[in-house]
């Protein structure tokens, strides 16, 4: 079945909001064994949503069109859909019981704009919306099925889920099993992470690698597609299992997990206490380990510590040692955490220093200089790092690989 997608929305055009529905579209109807074939965006411009819908229908079995059904003066898509396939534009009763239940539900009466969003081309079917106002839509045209759903992305997947996705399956015979695995990598370049991985597709016949960066961490998807279930999950694992062997010491998680949820299970079953002293990061480490639900388990405090005075107030850091070699140093790193350690009485302590940018940087330390240092029961130690980027990409590739060396640290036996 050929499947085509259609974006409407000035503010896509415009760059003002980012197009997340396509993606989680053609991800949601992979997963099922479907594929899209082809994507357009076009604004709130009646003759050019007609245009879209008439190019897509023509050369596809099914268009999911997603945007347009609000109650502003915008929102035109079921006129423009109605128009493009000859039909009125009725007024839905089923539509119209639902959006005046939504309102009262909210506390409030029926807006006379909402009561636009009953109106709907003749000879559709609703498409209900358990979480919003804008009821949805499909029709057949020409043979062709055509579903408009609203532009919320949570009430457009629900929608999609328990409606479009059922409905394709129902009338798609010939389709494939498709499972994706996820590794995430964190250290090697795109290209190393390439030419670690680069004949196991060739080895694996039915498995295909894509590659997707999320800066700063690179996401290996492996894919595989065949008729049957088992089939399709033994070549699987078996392509998983050698991924991870020549990625060994690089993979920090698979599939949903992420490095956050990983360190914070690791530091559950360790059974260990976390401090941290942040300069450059401004918290972003300590944003990163209390996102995670129950991390007061095991994180104790963090201190933001961005001035020298501060350093030396709160961590003890000498003013002698900040005077000779720098806030910026492996030295005053240590200093950092061991004296964060020993306030918290932490069984682990990290800190960070470093020049974020834009300005600050001297030949000797350029911009994107950072320390991190780490202390245990066992000792404490410091390493360097060049970063290159903007201010926000050198405090998120810091913040991550802060939270990597926790993660390796935990690791350690």
């Amino acid at each position: 079945m050929k499947i085509a997608t259609l974006s409407i929305g000035d503010e896509l055009l415009y760059g003002e909001v980012v197009d997340t529905n396509a993606g989680r579209i053609a991800e949601r109807l992979y997963g099922a064994g479907l594929t899209v074939q082809r994507h357009l965006t076009v604004g709130d411009g009646e003759p050019d949503i007609m245009e879209a819908l008439e190019l897509l229908a023509e050369k596809s079995d099914a268009v999911i069109v997603t945007g347009g059904l609000g109650p502003t003066v915008d929102d035109i898509t079921a006129r423009a859909a109605a128009k493009a396939t000859g039909r009125r534009l009725v007024l839905n009763d089923e539509a119209l019981v639902h959006v005046r239940g939504i309102c009262e539900k909210l506390g409030g009466n029926l807006h006379p704009l909402n009561e636009k969003q009953a109106l709907m081309p003749t000879k559709s079917t609703l498409i209900p919306n358990p979480v919003g106002t804008a009821c949805g839509f499909h029709l057949t045209h020409q043979g062709r099925y055509l579903f408009f759903l609203p532009g919320v992305p949570g009430e457009m997947l629900r929608m999609l889920g328990d409606t479009v996705i059922p409905f394709l399956l129902e009338r798609c015979r010939q389709r494939k099993v498709v499972r994706t695995r996820v590794l995430k990598v964190f250290g090697p370049s795109e290209a190393e992470v390439d030419f670690l991985l680069k004949e196991l597709a060739s080895v694996h016949v039915g498995i295909t690698v894509a590659f997707n960066v999320i800066f700063p961490e690179i996401h290996v998807k492996l894919r595989a597609e065949g008729d049957g279930e088992g089939l399709v999950v033994d070549l699987l694992e078996r392509a998983m299992a050698e991924a991870r062997e020549k990625l060994k010491g690089v993979v920090f998680a698979e599939d949903t997990a992420t490095m956050d949820s990983v360190v914070a299970g690791l530091f559950r079953e360790k059974g260990l206490t976390l401090a941290l002293a942040e300069s450059c990061t401004g918290g972003l480490v300590a944003k990163r380990i209390t996102d995670q639900p129950g991390s007061s388990a095991y994180f104790l405090e963090g201190v933001v510590t961005y001035a020298d005075a501060a350093k030396s107030r709160y961590l003890e850091v000498p003013p002698q040692l900040l005077a000779e070699k720098g806030a910026v140093s492996g030295e005053v790193a240590m200093a950092m955490a061991k004296g964060m350690r020993r306030a918290s009485g932490s069984d682990i302590a990290l800190a960070v220093t470093g020049i974020a940018g834009p300005d600050g940087g001297t030949p000797e330390k350029p911009v994107g200089t950072v320390f991190i240092a780490l202390a245990t029961r066992a000792g404490c130690h410091a390493k360097r790092y060049a970063f290159i980027g903007d201010r926000e990409e050198i405090r998120s590739i810091t913040a991550l690989t802060a939270m990597d060396w926790l993660r390796r640290q935990l690791l350690t036996p």
